[in-house]
């Protein structure tokens, strides 16, 4: 195996900000839920749809100011975020306009949730600029980043790595307004900092990843 081929495995296996036995753990407590969605006789693109409006329904609180019930809406649309994808499966898999559905309603959503905190901070805080600031960095990084794993799918190759995917992202934002609606607003202005910062990071380590796997890919001449 090439040195290419062993560097990709690594960035495979590389950590994240959520490491991959909490992901585990988390899945199954999907179990019972997808078997509640199935027995309703629940398609994969309802609980997509369903999703997005619990989180336009979350952005909205939480630009209303009520933090801490916005966190826990959020969540419950995050579990279904996941659940879409594992009814699917047990459905006997993904179909081509699903996946298109489940990931042009994730940028949707993802988008909506920065509205709302970007229109929160801008009604709570005196100086907002700088925080709204970050609030526009993190979402152009998300952005970049689902943006850097579709075109590498387009080309025949994988990118699921680096350091902030949309689940760690995700954790991230309801830990920051959970935490200021405790009042630790300063915890969420950093968290958003970090996003930004992490997206960035992320969208270097994707392009360095499918590099390295497109110069493997390329069959070298032997010399005579």
């Amino acid at each position: 195996m090439s040195a290419s081929r062993d560097h990709a495995r690594d960035l495979r296996r590389g950590a994240s900000v959520v490491p991959a036995r909490i992901k585990e753990s988390a899945r199954g407590i999907l179990v019972p839920v997808v078997r509640l969605a199935m027995a309703l006789h629940l398609t994969p693109n309802t609980i997509t749809v369903i999703g997005l409006l619990i989180t336009v329904a979350a952005s909205a609180l939480v630009a209303g100011g009520w933090l801490l019930i916005g966190a826990a809406v959020l969540s419950a649309g995050s579990l279904l975020d996941a659940v879409d994808g594992a009814l699917a499966r047990a459905q006997g898999g993904e179909t081509a306009f699903g996946s298109f559905l489940d990931s042009t309603l994730d940028r949707v959503s993802e988008a909506i949730l920065y509205v709302g905190i970007a229109a929160w901070l801008f009604s709570a805080l005196d100086r907002p600029m700088l925080p709204v600031l970050a609030v526009l960095v993190a979402l152009t990084g998300s952005f970049l980043v689902s943006y850097a794993r579709a075109r590498a799918e387009g080309i025949g190759l994988s990118a699921s790595v680096g350091l902030a995917p949309r689940t760690e992202r995700l954790v991230l934002i309801i830990a920051g307004v959970a935490l200021a609606g405790l009042g630790f607003t300063p915890v969420l202005i950093g968290i958003l900092f970090l996003i930004a910062a992490l997206t960035i990071v992320t969208v270097i380590q994707r392009i360095w990843h499918v590099w390295r796997l497109s110069q493997a890919a390329v069959p070298r001449t032997k010399e005579s």
